[in-house]
């Protein structure tokens, strides 16, 4: 019997992932920046043993048939790199709030590629981590490296994260709603492609806004990055609210953190709301202030406990009896 276990985090993307060149490779109609949270980790061990077939446990229970189909068919894809057909026991625990768009299938699929690969003896680097994490979610492949990183687009042996300099930052996260999404993040990316009028123009304002957040990045220029960061989140969900019929993740209650952060920036602290596929807003700002835009947020729009994050580690391996924090 074979075993490892892996630990990864999810992030959150400073300029959006959203929409597929190839569903079949997972690669992204447009590369994207993100930073990995030191918070909100997920477990997971794999184990190849002699069942009949995969089995999957999450957070306690028996996986549904679909969540189960999911993680086969990545294993699949495992197992022929590996040349090894043998079925494997997987057992998963997450501590994000699943499907609420905290990003829960970055830190899930970059830790059972993580655990997978080793559990069948691949040995691969991170640039090729990332790229099989990828395969399951493309965000887990911004999972991978840590810390900021750049998910390149392009054919399926060039699109891979990699992490980028960046100046200290911090997250504010704000979970207005922790219940899972009615419209999963797959599903809504193929209705906005096919409906969004939108959606052409996405793919090249994407790229541009990356080329700038790189160089912001680069030069250490956190109000640009911030800039950068609100201004791609709100055109993304202006994409998604065109498709037919329309797709509306945001809420009154993001609406308010939004608000508030806008009214932080008017008194002189500087904060930039961003928010994924949900109704969940996160905040960027200087680490120096997360603990004020905190308090702010909880004042301002009723968020009863904010979570502040700090740039997280990439995807690592650990003993299985090591407890989540």
């Amino acid at each position: 019997m074979t075993s490892a276990t892996a630990i990864a985090h999810p992030n959150i993307a400073l300029i959006k992932y959203w929409g597929k060149a190839d569903e079949t490779l997972s690669l992204p109609a447009t590369g994207s920046l993100s930073m990995t949270l030191d918070v909100f980790p997920t477990r997971t061990t794999v184990t190849v043993d002699d069942t009949a077939r995969d089995t999957l446990q999450l957070n306690g229970r028996a996986a549904t048939e679909g969540e189960l189909a999911r993680v086969t068919k990545f294993l699949d894809l495992v197992r022929e790199l590996a040349g090894d057909t043998r079925p494997a026991a997987v057992v998963s625990e997450n501590t994000v709030p699943t499907g609420a768009g905290l990003a829960s299938s970055a830190s899930g699929f970059a830790a059972l590629a993580t655990a997978a690969a080793a559990t069948y003896g691949l040995d691969l680097d991170t640039r090729d981590l990332s790229r099989l994490a990828r395969r399951g979610s493309g965000s887990a492949s911004r999972s991978i490296p840590g810390g900021v990183a750049i998910w390149h687009a392009g054919d399926d042996a060039a699109s891979f994260s990699e992490t980028v300099a960046a100046p200290p930052l911090a997250m504010v996260i704000a979970t207005v709603d922790a219940g899972e999404k009615p419209i999963s993040s797959r599903e809504a990316m193929r209705r906005t492609i096919a409906t969004s009028p939108f959606f052409p123009a996405w793919i090249p304002s994407t790229a541009a806004s990356l080329e700038l957040m790189v160089a912001a990045c680069a030069a250490g220029d956190v109000t640009r990055i911030g800039e950068l960061t609100e201004s791609n989140a709100l055109r993304m969900h202006a994409v998604i609210q065109g498709s037919e019929p329309p797709i509306r993740y945001l809420t009154a209650a993001s609406t308010r953190v939004f608000d508030a952060v806008a009214g932080m920036r008017a008194h002189g602290l500087e904060a930039y709301a961003t928010a994924d596929a949900g109704p969940n807003v996160v905040v960027l700002t200087r680490p120096e202030d997360a603990a004020a835009v905190a308090a702010t947020l909880t004042a301002e729009a009723g968020i009863a406990e904010p979570v502040i994050a700090l740039p997280g580690p990439g995807a690592y391996l650990v003993d299985g009896s090591e407890a989540l924090r």
